[in-house]
């Protein structure tokens, strides 16, 4: 192999080299060299009015330097444009470092036309090699960067709303740095779950939130807290979800607390639930694992504004619902107990049902009056509705009955507490009795003593008659 072979085949392997390890293609690295070649020419050889382009062929080792001018219409005089200001307003102004006048064009080219480029073709001098050396080399070193950075920012822009797996570098202020491997991102404070700790060369799932473009490089910007990467985890880990067997609705999310799912599907054959939850609860129990242990709640999305906001509440059981639709507010009510259920711990479970549904709940508790108004109406309904079925007149009667006993009880109640006063008033009369019988055998005492006074009295009379 003679030199020339020798520097071609030495600068052919320098760009597949940098290809790999940068991760570019062929056409920006060639892109990157010609640019730099174009700029240190401008230097050393060219002038500011010159729009040069070089074409580089590594195969050879070979360039040629080009000015490109486009060819646009003949420049207008001063003296013309003074009198004709207000036409030309919105006219463009012309540019000499890329345009050229089409008078001037014909001079190179006679056939040319307003439109066409221009390419005239410019000398490299012999010291051109060996002058612009090192500033192409700095130059092209330069563009390889920006090339590497675009790249990595059209990649991560593409994966924006996806999940990525990342290791944890370390803390800068508040902010933890998480290395991808070709980039690193950001995972701020604001996005964080607090009760979680990241811990150096500890890998975890983040979703992609943002990606912006800056002078360092892109700007990668991680989520722990989002709704939406609870999505895309149900999406690795669960087929029906990832093939859009199964959709998810709705996502209410407290990060590192609680969430609420609502699922929906088409297929009478699934079970949206079951599906998400998967055999003993492999595939929901994983999913949990990947965000910290977080409780998620699997719910079924329905149309029905009711029937949805019942789901949502689970796992309390809703008795009774009324829906005020001017103040999009709903009126719940549960059975005795149930209450704290229903509300949850700090009133989670109502407040992500509430997120969830997209209505604001007012839970209260059932009272005994509210049940029989209840059994009342169902049985009238049952009765004008049920022309047929046996089934639901059984039923109907099975409530009948329930309502007798409770208006019962109710009457057993009234007479226990009557008894009770007719008891006490014939305890009153009793008393009084006696107190009667003790005055009157008190009397009886106060005669008797009188009497026997008396006797003493004749007794002495007749001692002193005898004397």
């Amino acid at each position: 192999m003679n030199k020339t072979s020798n520097g071609v085949n030495t600068i052919l392997s320098a760009i597949e080299e940098i290809c790999q390890e940068k991760k570019l293609s062929k056409e920006q690295v060639l892109e990157a060299i010609e640019q730099a070649l174009a700029s240190a020419y401008r230097k050393d050889f060219g002038n500011k009015l010159q729009n040069l382009k070089v074409i580089f062929e590594p195969e050879s080792g070979k360039m040629k330097v080009f000015d490109e001018k486009t060819v646009v219409e003949d420049f207008i005089e001063e003296e013309e444009k003074e009198a004709k200001t207000e036409e030309l307003e919105d006219k463009k102004r012309f540019n000499p470092k890329t345009e050229i006048q089409i008078s001037e064009a014909k001079k190179i080219k006679k056939k040319t036309k307003i439109g066409n480029i221009i390419k005239q073709e410019l000398e490299i001098p012999a010291e051109f090699g060996r002058i612009a050396a090192q500033t192409a080399k700095q130059v092209i070193i330069q563009r390889l960067r920006e090339a590497e950075r675009e790249s990595i920012y059209e990649k991560y822009k593409e994966q924006e709303g996806t999940i990525v797996t990342g290791t944890v570098q370390r803390q800068e202020r508040q902010s933890i740095l998480i290395d991808l491997k070709d980039a690193t991102a950001i995972l701020p404070l604001n996005e964080q779950i607090r009760e979680e700790r990241y811990h150096s060369d500890q890998k975890i799932k983040f979703y992609i939130l943002s990606v912006n473009k800056i002078n360092k490089g892109p700007e990668i910007i991680l989520s722990r807290r989002h709704p939406k990467i609870l999505k895309e985890l149900f999406k690795l880990e669960i087929p029906e979800i990832a093939n859009n067997t199964v959709e998810i609705k709705v996502i209410a999310r407290e990060a590192g607390s609680r969430s609420k799912v609502a699922v929906w599907t088409k297929e009478e054959s699934i079970d949206p639930i079951g599906a998400c939850i998967g055999q003993r609860g492999v595939r929901i129990q994983t999913i949990i694992n990947e965000i910290g242990g977080e409780k998620i709640d699997i719910i079924e999305y329905d149309e029905d504004p009711e029937k949805f906001i019942m789901n949502s509440l689970s796992p309390a059981k809703v008795v009774s619902l009324k829906l005020n639709k001017k103040d999009n507010s709903a009126l719940v009510k549960v059975k005795k107990g149930q209450l704290s259920l229903a509300i949850g711990r700090n009133g989670q479970n109502v407040r992500l049902a509430a997120k969830l549904s997209g209505w604001r709940i007012d839970v209260r508790e059932q009272t005994e009056e509210d049940e029989t108004k209840e059994i009342e109406e169902e049985t009238e309904k049952k009765k004008t509705s049920a022309k047929d079925g046996s089934a639901s007149g059984g039923g109907t009667k099975k409530k009948e009955v329930k309502t007798k006993k409770v208006k019962k009880k109710k009457k057993v109640k009234i007479k226990k507490v009557s008894k009770k006063k007719a008891g006490t008033k014939k305890k009153e009369v009793k008393t009084k009795k006696v107190k009667k019988k003790k005055k009157t055998s008190a009397k009886g005492g106060s005669a008797s003593g009188g009497e026997t006074k008396k006797k003493e009295v004749k007794t002495k009379k007749d001692n002193k008659n005898e004397k």
